[in-house]
């Protein structure tokens, strides 16, 4: 399956039993909230999927069940945050292996890499395999900018053709599609910015709080796409307290609260993360208690575009 790098792609959660083991009978209920939504792809292992968490075969088991549930509706991505270029090319290749469609790849983890090995370190991942890749550009939580002049070079590798935009500068949408044009697809990865982001000609939306709320995701970037604007803004006006949430280094607590609003996930999260408590627990569950008692009708967004 190739990938059209557009629409909304959840970042998933990971479901854990009350015992710390995955949670496959949860995370195959999110699943199909999210394709019943008409989610693009499905994005795995991010920081929303506590990747640092997991084990190899944990993340194994979660490609090969994502392959299975969402039947080739839509792609499957693996996110890729490694240490060494052995190690990010070694997880290339049992994402092949495991079925997954693409891969989203941060730049190297811990050691901060200058441009020239960043780009080197990507060039050789994606020489090692025939799956497509959107780089994940966050240099806010990550230390590591990929510039324009960077991804300039890495486009003598066909199979990098996407960006995940996190910079949190707006105006680098426009700088990107400026310089690439179609050749490089350009998803934001912020939530408060989805609208904006979409507006300001981003192809797709990398969603946190589509976890809990699937549809209204959807709604706010298929209604921006079909130029129906006034309608969007209203949803996201509605929105844009509960996407705060994940802007947040407890953003996967938060989310899973709203996952458990919502009924389709748990607050289980793996240590050193613990639920919230305490006055951060009740300011987060007012506002997520809040959105749920204004929750929108939506209008019918689905094949407008």
């Amino acid at each position: 399956m190739s990938i059209s790098w557009k629409g909304v792609m959840p970042a998933v959660t990971t479901k854990f039993t009350n015992k710390d083991e995955l949670d496959l009978d949860m995370f195959s209920v999110n699943i199909k909230a999210q394709l019943d939504a008409g989610v693009s792809g499905i994005i795995l292992g991010g920081t929303l999927g506590e990747a640092s968490t997991l084990t190899y075969d944990e993340k194994k088991i979660l490609m090969k069940e994502t392959v299975k549930l969402v039947k080739g509706e839509v792609p499957v991505i693996i996110n890729i945050a490694e240490q060494t270029t052995k190690g990010a090319i070694h997880a290339a290749e049992v994402a092949e292996e495991c079925g997954a469609t693409g891969l989203m790849m941060l730049p190297p983890m811990r050691y901060k890499a200058n441009d020239y090995e960043t780009v080197t370190y990507f060039k050789e991942t994606a020489k090692s395999t025939s799956l497509p890749i959107m780089i994940y550009n966050n240099p806010i939580d990550y230390g590591i900018m990929v510039t324009l002049d960077m991804f300039d070079e890495l486009m003598i590798c066909d199979n990098i053709q996407a960006v995940k935009e996190s910079t949190r500068d707006i105006s680098n949408i426009t700088r990107i599609k400026s310089r690439f044009g179609n050749r490089l697809k350009v998803l934001t990865g912020v939530d408060t910015l989805g609208l904006e982001s979409v507006l300001m000609g981003a192809d797709g939306w990398v969603a946190g709080l589509v976890c809990a709320f699937p549809a209204e995701t959807c709604a706010v970037y298929e209604l921006a796409k079909a130029g129906r604007i006034a309608e969007a803004l209203e949803i996201y006006r509605w929105f844009l307290p509960l996407l705060e949430l994940d802007i947040s280094p407890q953003l996967v607590q938060n989310i899973k609260m709203a996952e458990v609003a919502t009924g389709i996930g748990t607050e289980n999260v793996r240590a050193p993360r613990l639920p919230l408590i305490g006055a951060e627990r009740e300011r987060v569950a007012a506002v997520i208690k809040k959105g749920m008692a204004s929750r929108p009708k939506l209008p019918e967004y689905k094949g407008i575009n």
